[in-house]
């Protein structure tokens, strides 16, 4: 991908070597302190907990060279599909509000929860921001057997294509199901909302490479990623065997299909997995 040189996004929050923990400033903490004595509380107990809380000022994260580079690549694509989706939601009259991503290591805090990296990325519609360890972009090459910079732009677009998602009401209406559906039938609409996403991806990756920004073997680098993490590859990598009723992002044929449709397409006429018979 053509990225060296573009623009990278504004929205990007960078909690590397946080810990998942949030830092509390000292004007704020004394707020915090004197509101607990006026309620009759422990200010010193209160101050322990707020610096245990906090990130321990005695270290700092210290990035390399290559982590410095995936995370200008990642910014970068971002802002791209900002470009593309403020597009498309224009020209559907609509406005779009982009999502913010976040970068962390080892663990993170959001509003859906704390997650590891072993979690891998992830969206969270409750804060609208997409969570990155840069080392997954590691696993997907050495793992996964899928490298190359548009596979790491392919899991960054699908996690915006989740954020889009977010944005049309699709997700909300999958959380309303949740609550109806035994594991095995929400399973399947989990399916067809991940497929959905990499419809999504592919559309931003269509009007990438309508503007030039792809580079031979790109196309290729985003299919094999899709590949890769299909549930049955990954089932049948990880216990030799694979369970259809449990999967929930779709087989690797699906994803790479997806995918696939929305980069021919290039807009959001064919991306309604949930009334397609069949996947």
């Amino acid at each position: 991908m053509k990225w060296r040189g573009l623009p990278g996004s504004t929205n990007v929050e960078d909690r590397r070597g946080a810990g998942g923990k949030v830092a509390i400033g000292g004007g704020a903490a004394i707020i915090i302190m004197i509101v607990v004595a006026l309620l009759g509380g422990n200010p010193g107990e209160v101050l322990q907990n707020i610096q245990n809380a906090s990130p321990d000022s005695g270290t700092s994260y210290v990035e390399t060279a290559a982590e410095k580079e995936l995370a200008d690549f990642t910014s970068v694509v971002l802002a791209d599909t900002e470009t593309v989706w403020t597009g498309v939601f224009s020209e559907r009259g609509e406005e779009y509000s982009e999502p913010t991503l976040v970068l962390y290591s080892d663990s993170v805090e959001s509003a859906c929860g704390v997650a590891g990296s072993s979690t891998g990325p992830f969206y969270c519609p409750s804060d609208n921001k997409l969570y990155i360890d840069l080392n997954f972009f590691t696993e997907l090459r050495d793992r996964f057997k899928a490298p190359g910079d548009f596979a790491m732009a392919y899991v960054v677009a699908h996690e915006v294509g989740h954020h889009v998602q977010t944005q049309l009401g699709v997700t909300a209406r999958l959380q309303d199901l949740r609550q109806q559906l035994s594991e095995q039938e929400y399973n399947e609409y989990s399916v067809r909302f991940e497929l959905q996403a990499d419809y999504l991806a592919g559309v931003w990756a269509s009007h990438a490479q309508g503007r030039g920004l792809l580079e031979e073997g790109d196309l290729e680098e985003a299919l094999k990623a899709a590949n890769a993490i299909g549930d049955d590859r990954i089932q049948r990598e990880t216990q030799g065997y694979v369970v259809p009723d449990s999967f929930t992002h779709g087989t690797s044929e699906q994803r790479m299909r997806w995918f696939r449709k929305g980069f021919d397409s290039g807009n959001l006429d064919n991306w309604d997995t949930f009334g397609a018979a069949e996947l």
